[in-house]
């Protein structure tokens, strides 16, 4: 009977070390789905670290690698699931990851940054009245649901939000002088639960870059 139990816990450390050595893509260990001791700090995986450097020095503010991404998705700009990277004027910049199935699918991730601002943006809306349209202004971001910790970034949660991320989940934080976001769409095969949960994990991920 000891010697059952004693193989059994050998077993159950052998199965502990095993959870804390997957990774996702090239991403570092992440054992916060367990209670071990073994978690890593993330980091950006090297081969997408060029790409997240050149982006940072574009727009002059640190930015933030995404070392874990919902599945199919990965953080590698310019690879498969990358949906493009623009730079406004302002150097305000968005990084957008999707992946769709048609009709209604999405997996659909937003990364952005507002260089020298901490003030939530803006966005257009458009309403008709008696065949006329009028157009009004609305923070980009609203409906907050309170702030959370991952790391040095304290976050807000927000879950009404326009312009490109409409039907998503958003969490929000100042860094530098710098306001910052990253939210995901709400949508088949995705419940806002799970959006949630994939949401938390990401912030957990986010690595700093420098210009």
């Amino acid at each position: 009977m000891l010697r059952l139990v004693g193989a059994g816990i050998l077993v159950a450390f052998a199965l502990l070390a095993s959870a804390c050595s997957e990774t996702k893509s090239e991403a570092a260990p992440d054992c916060r789905d367990t209670n071990a001791a073994c978690e890593q700090p993330p980091k950006c995986p090297q081969s997408w670290r060029p790409a997240w450097h050149k982006l940072a020095t574009r727009v002059g503010i640190t930015v933030y690698c995404p070392t874990w991404m919902p599945n199919p998705l990965d953080g590698e700009i310019g690879g498969q699931w990358d949906n493009g990277v623009s730079v406004e004027k302002d150097k305000s910049y968005l990084v957008s990851f999707l992946w769709h199935e048609p009709p209604s699918q999405d997996v659909h991730v937003n990364l952005r940054g507002f260089p020298g601002r901490t003030k939530i943006p803006r966005c257009e809306d458009v309403e008709v009245v008696d065949g006329k349209a009028h157009k009004t202004y609305s923070p980009c971001f609203s409906d907050a649901r309170g702030k959370k910790r991952f790391g040095p970034i304290t976050a807000t949660l927000y879950t009404v939000n326009r312009g490109v991320d409409q039907w998503h989940i958003l969490y929000a934080w100042k860094a530098h002088g710098n306001l910052y976001a990253v939210s995901e769409h709400v949508a088949k095969p995705l419940t806002f639960q799970q959006v949630h949960r994939n949401l938390d994990r990401v912030m957990h991920g986010l690595v700093s870059v420098s210009p």
